[in-house]
């Protein structure tokens, strides 16, 4: 119970910043990089990508997505209509989920790294972003030493090439695999970036007096 505690507060995402501006999901940031390490539970490893998979704001981009892509007309072997759109949404989360668990559940698991995404040291604008790039090469293990970041690699590798296995020719291919494992990896940049300057996003909002 103690580890458990431990754990937890390593993590250092209070109630309010689980999302960012109030949607985007936040719950595995480090807010402060120099506090105390305590590694993650395999337990804690699962539910952490449980969250990133399972919260509303990924159903809700998922239905974004399938939208364009609906009207892009992309994998027209499915159609049109509701049940062309419910197999572009059905492949577009199943991707993302693939690659939330692999990449920081399964693969963490296996491979003893740390899934978590620990703010920049270095206080200067472009020694933050960098270490948002970073990141998703260079990682953490469970002992909190630096190591090469398999699985977001591996993640991103398996969910882009796994999607073969639903999606119609001529998209299921090693082309378009690569693709869409360039695009997971990109987004994990992309939430990096926002987990890193989060704060400075708050106060923009408060300032503004947006509602989150």
């Amino acid at each position: 119970m103690k580890a458990d505690s431990a754990a937890e507060s390593s993590i250092s995402v209070s109630q309010d910043d689980k999302h960012i501006l109030g949607v985007v999901p936040n719950y595995a940031t480090v807010n402060d990089p120099n506090a105390v390490f305590h590694p993650l539970s395999a337990k804690e490893k699962f539910i952490t990508a449980a969250h990133d998979t399972f919260d509303p704001f990924n159903w809700a981009i998922a239905g974004l997505y399938s939208a364009v892509y609906q009207w892009q007309n992309d994998y027209p072997q499915w159609g049109q209509g509701a049940q062309g759109y419910a197999k572009r949404y059905g492949a577009t989360f199943t991707d993302g989920a693939l690659s939330s668990y692999l990449s920081e559940g399964v693969l963490p698991t296996l491979l003893h790294e740390d899934p978590r995404y620990f703010t920049s040291t270095n206080r200067s604008f472009f020694g933050r972003v960098f270490n948002t790039v970073r990141y998703v090469v260079i990682d953490r293990s469970d002992s909190g030493r630096p190591r090469l970041a398999l699985s977001n690699m591996a993640g991103a590798l398996a969910g882009g090439f796994v999607g073969n296995a639903y999606l119609p020719d001529p998209y299921a291919n090693a082309s378009r695999g690569f693709r869409r494992s360039a695009i997971a990896l990109t987004g994990f940049v992309t939430s990096n970036l926002g987990d890193e300057f989060h704060p400075e996003i708050h106060k923009v909002a408060k300032k503004l007096h947006l509602p989150f």
